[in-house]
């Protein structure tokens, strides 16, 4: 009789259609694990403390702002090259808080209203990068804001990355004058 070799053919195959159970089963769980897992952590929310523009005038210690002057030494974050040769219009003032126990550092910038609503989205874009980008050289994220207080842009990065991965977030008045975040 040829049973034996037909149950010896099942036990084979049973065996095969195992291995491809659990090599289907082990493909379907990698593509489903989100990727989030898999990367090195997410870009942490903007800061969400207030703008304190009294800073400018009476800054504290902890503080730097485009007023500041190290006679010594660099004083970081250094955005007054920045500041001179292309945003001196458009870049007022700035306020840099060193990290804390709460919060990774940030630099405030304050703009011009009038030159910043003058802007093209892209100009923004480039002008929020740019700063961004040496902000971020210093270990600092940036906020964007006009004197009314008004958030305008953000770029916040993970530096726990390397290199740094990095988010700018805008908002922009839609013809209406309703603010959404882009």
């Amino acid at each position: 009789m040829h049973i034996p070799k037909l149950c010896d053919a099942c036990g084979g195959l049973r065996q095969r259609q195992t291995s491809f159970s659990l090599l289907l089963t082990i493909c379907l769980t990698t593509l489903v694990v989100p990727p989030s897992l898999a990367q090195p952590g997410p870009i942490p929310l903007p800061s969400s403390a207030p703008l304190e523009l009294d800073l400018l005038t009476k800054p504290k210690n902890y503080v730097i702002t485009a007023n500041t002057i190290n006679p010594e030494r660099l004083t970081v974050p250094s955005l007054w090259w920045a500041q001179q040769n292309s945003e001196k219009k458009l870049l007022d003032n700035w306020i840099a808080y060193p990290a804390s126990d709460k919060e990774p550092a940030r630099v405030d910038l304050i703009v011009n209203q009038q030159i910043w609503s003058l802007l093209e989205y892209i100009e923004r874009y480039d002008f929020v990068n740019r700063l961004g980008s040496a902000a971020r050289n210093f270990g600092y994220n940036v906020r964007v804001f006009n004197y009314q207080k008004e958030p305008l842009a953000t770029y916040t990065c993970n530096f726990n990355t390397s290199p740094a991965l990095c988010n700018i977030q805008t908002t922009v008045k839609n013809k209406i004058g309703l603010l959404r975040s882009l």
